[in-house]
């Protein structure tokens, strides 16, 4: 199964509660973290609602 590998490229200060929250579920606290997720519709979702804030690759 595919992984996407998801980078937190800007700050989260300042943003909605619910776009904190969904970072957070991802894993992601500050500015450079980096986490592997599954490819899957949930993580697709996740990382659709906060595209802005992260760079996404396949891994």
């Amino acid at each position: 199964m595919a992984n996407l590998k998801v980078k937190l490229v800007k700050g989260l200060a300042g943003k909605k509660k619910d776009q904190i929250a969904i970072a957070a579920s991802l894993g992601l606290r500050k500015v450079g973290d980096v986490t592997v997720q599954p490819d899957n519709a949930a993580t697709k979702g996740k990382v659709f609602k906060i595209s802005h804030l992260v760079e996404v690759t396949e891994d």
